[in-house]
Protein backbone atom coordinates (compact mmCIF):
# COMPACT_ATOMS: atom_id res chain seq x y z
CA UNK A 1 0.00 0.00 0.00
CA UNK A 2 0.83 3.57 -0.47
CA UNK A 3 0.65 7.18 0.62
CA UNK A 4 -0.10 10.15 -0.99
CA UNK A 5 0.56 13.81 0.63
CA UNK A 6 -0.23 16.89 -0.62
CA UNK A 7 2.95 19.22 0.52
CA UNK A 8 2.53 22.63 -0.84
CA UNK A 9 -1.21 24.19 -0.10
CA UNK A 10 -3.10 27.20 0.45
CA UNK A 11 -5.56 28.40 2.25
CA UNK A 12 -7.79 31.76 2.07
CA UNK A 13 -7.13 32.44 5.66
CA UNK A 14 -3.63 33.16 5.49
CA UNK A 15 -2.54 33.88 1.69
CA UNK A 16 -3.95 36.31 -0.23
CA UNK A 17 -3.97 34.01 -3.09
CA UNK A 18 -5.60 31.00 -1.65
CA UNK A 19 -9.41 30.52 -2.53
CA UNK A 20 -10.45 27.74 -0.33
CA UNK A 21 -10.36 27.66 3.36
CA UNK A 22 -8.77 24.89 5.03
CA UNK A 23 -11.02 23.08 6.60
CA UNK A 24 -13.10 22.53 2.34
CA UNK A 25 -9.74 21.23 1.27
CA UNK A 26 -10.10 17.57 3.53
CA UNK A 27 -13.01 16.06 1.36
CA UNK A 28 -11.65 16.89 -1.83
CA UNK A 29 -8.32 15.75 -1.55
CA UNK A 30 -9.37 12.49 0.08
CA UNK A 31 -11.85 12.13 -2.99
CA UNK A 32 -8.27 12.49 -4.61
CA UNK A 33 -6.56 9.23 -2.83
CA UNK A 34 -4.35 11.67 -0.92
CA UNK A 35 -3.67 10.46 3.14
CA UNK A 36 -3.08 13.72 3.95
CA UNK A 37 -1.30 17.96 3.20
CA UNK A 38 0.97 20.31 4.74
CA UNK A 39 -0.44 23.71 4.74
CA UNK A 40 2.24 25.91 3.66
CA UNK A 41 0.60 29.94 3.28
CA UNK A 42 3.06 32.43 2.35
CA UNK A 43 4.66 34.17 5.14
CA UNK A 44 4.44 37.68 5.95
CA UNK A 45 7.29 38.59 3.51
CA UNK A 46 5.43 37.08 1.02
CA UNK A 47 1.86 37.60 -0.76
CA UNK A 48 0.27 37.08 2.58
CA UNK A 49 -3.36 38.61 3.47
CA UNK A 50 -2.37 39.06 7.42
CA UNK A 51 -2.56 42.24 8.79
CA UNK A 52 0.68 43.93 9.37
CA UNK A 53 -0.78 46.10 11.98
CA UNK A 54 -0.94 43.81 14.79
CA UNK A 55 0.97 42.02 17.38
CA UNK A 56 3.37 39.60 16.03
CA UNK A 57 1.65 36.80 18.08
CA UNK A 58 -2.21 37.71 16.80
CA UNK A 59 -0.45 37.70 13.08
CA UNK A 60 0.93 34.30 13.53
CA UNK A 61 -2.10 33.48 15.21
CA UNK A 62 -4.05 34.36 12.09
CA UNK A 63 -1.37 33.10 9.95
CA UNK A 64 -2.06 29.80 11.47
CA UNK A 65 -5.99 29.22 11.08
CA UNK A 66 -6.03 27.74 7.93
CA UNK A 67 -3.99 24.80 9.37
CA UNK A 68 -5.50 24.94 12.77
CA UNK A 69 -9.76 24.83 10.56
CA UNK A 70 -8.45 22.05 8.49
CA UNK A 71 -6.79 20.49 11.40
CA UNK A 72 -10.18 20.37 13.50
CA UNK A 73 -12.18 19.18 10.43
CA UNK A 74 -9.81 16.44 9.74
CA UNK A 75 -10.25 14.65 13.29
CA UNK A 76 -11.64 11.68 13.02
CA UNK A 77 -11.07 11.58 9.47
CA UNK A 78 -8.31 8.77 8.34
CA UNK A 79 -6.52 11.72 6.81
CA UNK A 80 -3.13 14.13 7.93
CA UNK A 81 -2.76 17.81 8.32
CA UNK A 82 -0.02 19.20 8.59
CA UNK A 83 2.23 22.43 9.39
CA UNK A 84 4.44 24.24 7.10
CA UNK A 85 5.64 27.90 5.56
CA UNK A 86 6.35 29.35 2.44
CA UNK A 87 8.93 31.64 3.01
CA UNK A 88 9.96 34.59 0.42
CA UNK A 89 13.07 36.39 0.22
CA UNK A 90 13.68 38.44 -3.06
CA UNK A 91 10.79 36.78 -4.87
CA UNK A 92 12.67 33.25 -4.13
CA UNK A 93 10.35 31.06 -1.79
CA UNK A 94 11.41 27.95 0.16
CA UNK A 95 8.90 25.46 2.32
CA UNK A 96 9.64 25.34 5.39
CA UNK A 97 8.88 21.56 6.73
CA UNK A 98 9.22 20.10 10.63
CA UNK A 99 8.90 23.83 12.84
CA UNK A 100 5.47 24.75 14.01
CA UNK A 101 3.59 27.66 15.01
CA UNK A 102 4.72 27.50 18.50
CA UNK A 103 8.73 28.02 16.84
CA UNK A 104 7.28 31.53 14.84
CA UNK A 105 5.75 33.06 17.69
CA UNK A 106 9.27 32.76 19.46
CA UNK A 107 11.56 33.91 16.24
CA UNK A 108 10.46 37.28 15.20
CA UNK A 109 13.96 37.19 14.37
CA UNK A 110 12.94 35.32 11.26
CA UNK A 111 11.92 38.35 9.21
CA UNK A 112 15.48 39.97 9.40
CA UNK A 113 17.82 36.34 8.83
CA UNK A 114 19.31 35.85 5.31
CA UNK A 115 18.89 32.18 3.18
CA UNK A 116 21.71 30.67 4.92
CA UNK A 117 20.88 32.12 8.79
CA UNK A 118 17.37 30.77 8.03
CA UNK A 119 18.01 27.33 7.02
CA UNK A 120 20.48 27.41 10.47
CA UNK A 121 17.51 28.10 12.42
CA UNK A 122 15.43 25.57 10.94
CA UNK A 123 18.05 22.96 11.34
CA UNK A 124 18.30 24.01 14.76
CA UNK A 125 14.35 23.17 15.22
CA UNK A 126 14.71 19.50 13.41
CA UNK A 127 13.32 21.50 10.43
CA UNK A 128 14.60 21.29 6.66
CA UNK A 129 14.18 24.03 3.81
CA UNK A 130 13.26 23.61 0.00
CA UNK A 131 13.92 25.54 -2.38
CA UNK A 132 10.23 25.87 -3.88
CA UNK A 133 9.87 25.80 -8.09
CA UNK A 134 13.41 27.36 -8.32
CA UNK A 135 12.93 27.90 -12.14
CA UNK A 136 9.51 29.80 -11.99
CA UNK A 137 8.39 32.53 -14.50
CA UNK A 138 5.99 34.65 -14.50
CA UNK A 139 5.42 38.35 -15.02
CA UNK A 140 6.05 39.93 -11.93
CA UNK A 141 9.37 38.02 -11.86
CA UNK A 142 12.37 40.07 -13.38
CA UNK A 143 14.86 37.04 -12.68
CA UNK A 144 15.50 33.68 -11.32
CA UNK A 145 17.42 33.44 -8.02
CA UNK A 146 19.06 30.14 -7.23
CA UNK A 147 20.44 29.44 -3.71
CA UNK A 148 22.08 25.84 -3.98
CA UNK A 149 24.33 25.85 -0.20
CA UNK A 150 21.01 27.67 1.13
CA UNK A 151 18.74 24.51 1.04
CA UNK A 152 18.17 21.45 1.73
CA UNK A 153 16.48 19.94 -1.38
CA UNK A 154 14.30 21.34 -4.66
CA UNK A 155 10.74 20.74 -5.58
CA UNK A 156 11.25 19.45 -8.57
CA UNK A 157 7.83 18.79 -9.58
CA UNK A 158 5.23 21.83 -9.13
CA UNK A 159 1.74 21.23 -10.48
CA UNK A 160 1.24 24.77 -11.25
CA UNK A 161 4.23 25.51 -13.11
CA UNK A 162 4.96 24.70 -16.91
CA UNK A 163 6.48 21.15 -17.74
CA UNK A 164 9.87 22.96 -19.04
CA UNK A 165 10.32 25.21 -16.28
CA UNK A 166 9.67 22.04 -13.77
CA UNK A 167 12.25 20.06 -16.09
CA UNK A 168 14.57 23.16 -15.60
CA UNK A 169 14.53 22.43 -11.72
CA UNK A 170 14.77 18.43 -11.85
CA UNK A 171 18.37 19.01 -14.04
CA UNK A 172 19.35 21.57 -11.33
CA UNK A 173 18.35 19.02 -8.06
CA UNK A 174 19.83 16.03 -9.87
CA UNK A 175 23.24 18.19 -10.44
CA UNK A 176 23.56 19.11 -7.05
CA UNK A 177 22.53 16.08 -5.67
CA UNK A 178 20.13 16.81 -3.14
CA UNK A 179 16.45 15.58 -2.20
CA UNK A 180 13.58 16.04 -4.77
CA UNK A 181 10.05 16.70 -3.51
CA UNK A 182 6.60 17.66 -5.21
CA UNK A 183 3.59 19.40 -4.40
CA UNK A 184 0.52 21.07 -6.53
CA UNK A 185 1.27 24.30 -4.97
CA UNK A 186 -3.18 24.35 -5.22
CA UNK A 187 -4.86 27.45 -4.11
CA UNK A 188 -8.25 27.00 -5.11
CA UNK A 189 -10.34 23.37 -6.50
CA UNK A 190 -9.53 22.16 -10.18
CA UNK A 191 -9.28 19.59 -12.24
CA UNK A 192 -5.97 19.69 -14.01
CA UNK A 193 -2.76 17.80 -12.94
CA UNK A 194 -1.59 17.99 -9.30
CA UNK A 195 1.63 16.96 -7.29
CA UNK A 196 2.66 15.03 -3.89
CA UNK A 197 5.20 12.82 -2.41
CA UNK A 198 4.43 9.17 -2.25
CA UNK A 199 5.41 6.89 0.69
CA UNK A 200 5.25 2.94 1.38
CA UNK A 201 4.36 4.30 5.00
CA UNK A 202 2.19 6.40 6.47
CA UNK A 203 3.73 10.07 7.25
CA UNK A 204 2.75 10.83 11.20
CA UNK A 205 3.66 14.19 11.54
CA UNK A 206 5.69 17.13 9.73
CA UNK A 207 8.56 15.92 10.98
CA UNK A 208 8.58 12.34 9.98
CA UNK A 209 7.58 13.77 6.49
CA UNK A 210 10.83 15.94 7.20
CA UNK A 211 12.88 13.16 8.24
CA UNK A 212 11.73 11.03 4.95
CA UNK A 213 12.64 13.71 2.51
CA UNK A 214 16.52 13.71 3.62
CA UNK A 215 16.38 10.01 3.57
CA UNK A 216 14.91 9.88 0.04
CA UNK A 217 12.31 7.17 0.72
CA UNK A 218 9.36 9.70 -0.97
CA UNK A 219 9.10 9.43 -4.42
CA UNK A 220 7.96 12.73 -6.36
CA UNK A 221 4.54 11.94 -8.64
CA UNK A 222 2.09 13.82 -10.54
CA UNK A 223 -2.04 13.33 -10.51
CA UNK A 224 -3.27 13.12 -13.08
CA UNK A 225 -7.08 13.99 -13.28
CA UNK A 226 -8.24 10.69 -13.67
CA UNK A 227 -6.95 9.73 -10.82
CA UNK A 228 -3.45 7.98 -12.17
CA UNK A 229 -0.09 8.49 -10.22
CA UNK A 230 3.19 8.79 -12.11
CA UNK A 231 6.08 9.75 -10.73
CA UNK A 232 8.22 12.28 -11.89
CA UNK A 233 11.25 10.64 -12.90
CA UNK A 234 9.31 8.98 -15.71
CA UNK A 235 7.85 12.05 -17.36
CA UNK A 236 10.11 13.09 -19.89
CA UNK A 237 8.41 16.38 -20.15
CA UNK A 238 8.57 17.38 -16.56
CA UNK A 239 12.63 16.30 -16.18
CA UNK A 240 14.23 16.89 -19.88
CA UNK A 241 14.23 21.01 -20.35
CA UNK A 242 13.58 21.64 -24.03
CA UNK A 243 14.39 25.67 -23.35
CA UNK A 244 17.10 27.11 -21.47
CA UNK A 245 15.47 29.80 -18.47
CA UNK A 246 14.60 33.03 -20.61
CA UNK A 247 15.36 35.14 -16.86
CA UNK A 248 18.75 35.84 -16.13
CA UNK A 249 19.46 33.56 -13.40
CA UNK A 250 21.19 35.31 -10.60
CA UNK A 251 23.12 33.05 -7.25
CA UNK A 252 22.65 35.50 -4.04
CA UNK A 253 24.66 33.28 -2.31
CA UNK A 254 25.89 35.63 0.60
CA UNK A 255 22.70 37.28 1.27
Amino acid sequence: MSYLYETHLHTCEASRCGRVHGEDYIPYLMDKGYSGMIVTEHFFNGNSCVPEDLPWKERIDIYASGYDRALEAARGKDFNVMFGVEFNFQKDEYLLYGIDKEWLINNECIMEMTRHELLKAVHEAGGIMIQAHPFRERDYLSDIKLAPTACDGIEVYNAANMPNMNALGYEYCVKLGLPMTAGSDIHYFHNEAMGGMLFENRIGSVQDYAEAVMKRSGIPVSLSPDGTITPVSQMTEQTVSTALPTLPVLYPEGK
